[in-house]
């Protein structure tokens, strides 16, 4: 699977993307594919299949640390609002693709936007998340006061989908405004409130998968996070030369 997040980071220049992956959803999702994605993802990412890609390209970049988190993330609210400063605090991470099921779509989609708000259903653990009774009584104590409803990521996603596309031709690979109101919805938010309150960049985005969870759908998972991380670190990168020039 991807490197270990305990091992030292000893390229100066290395990219490093944080992945993560869901556990078990429900009696009827005993496997979770996002989780079966995450742990088969190599190390490092490799290069480029095609033939026509730009040697110049693959030849100036970094190596690219894929960094899967060690375990499976429970299907809880209190797991996720607990974990996330976790993953990002103390180590650089320059990306992050947090991985969930879609039980209602066949196609693979990067999430553009998280919401604050909405998650009525109760989690594997059978609980609420209970913002709405916690930031009345917490007031501006409640961790997400004063954040807006909606975060947007500051990932370029329309680029990024226009080379991912690019990348995967064969495979339905789309754009989505809506991440749903549950985990993964709410680990999307998580990590874009966490950042917007250290005031730092929205460098993550959310990916998600179909259901199917045997070898050959996880093999295309594999594949398709591959090329979504290479299209996103290669947008941000075109980004930042463009600043610099």
């Amino acid at each position: 699977m991807g490197s270990n997040p305990d091992e030292p980071l000893t390229h100066e220049d290395e990219i490093t993307v944080l992945i993560t992956g869901f556990g078990p959803f429900r009696a009827q999702y005993p496997v979770n594919p996002s989780w079966e994605i995450a742990k088969s993802l190599p190390p490092f990412l490799p290069p480029p299949a095609s033939p026509t890609a730009d040697l110049s390209a693959i030849a100036s970049s970094p190596p690219v640390r894929i960094l899967v988190h060690p375990e499976p993330i429970k299907v809880a609210y209190k797991t996720v609002r607990e974990l996330v400063p976790k993953l990002w605090d103390g180590r650089k991470i320059d990306y992050a693709v947090h991985i969930g099921m879609a039980s209602g779509r066949r196609f693979y989609s990067v999430e553009r936007r998280a919401h604050r708000d909405g998650y009525g259903m109760e989690d594997v653990d059978n609980e609420l998340l209970g913002d709405h009774a916690r930031k009345n009584i917490e007031g501006e104590e409640w961790i997400w006061h004063g954040l807006p409803e909606k975060l947007l990521t500051a990932v370029d996603v329309d680029d990024v989908w226009r080379r991912w596309r690019i990348a995967m031709p064969t495979t339905d690979v789309r754009i989505s405004e809506d991440a749903g109101r549950y985990l993964c919805d709410f680990i999307y938010y998580s990590t874009l409130a966490h950042l917007t309150k250290k005031d730092e960049k929205r460098r993550a985005v959310f990916l998600h998968v179909p259901v199917d969870s045997d070898a050959a759908a996880v093999k295309t998972g594999v594949e398709v996070t591959i090329e979504l991380i290479r299209a996103m670190v290669r947008s941000g990168r075109l980004k930042k030369a463009t600043k610099e020039d």
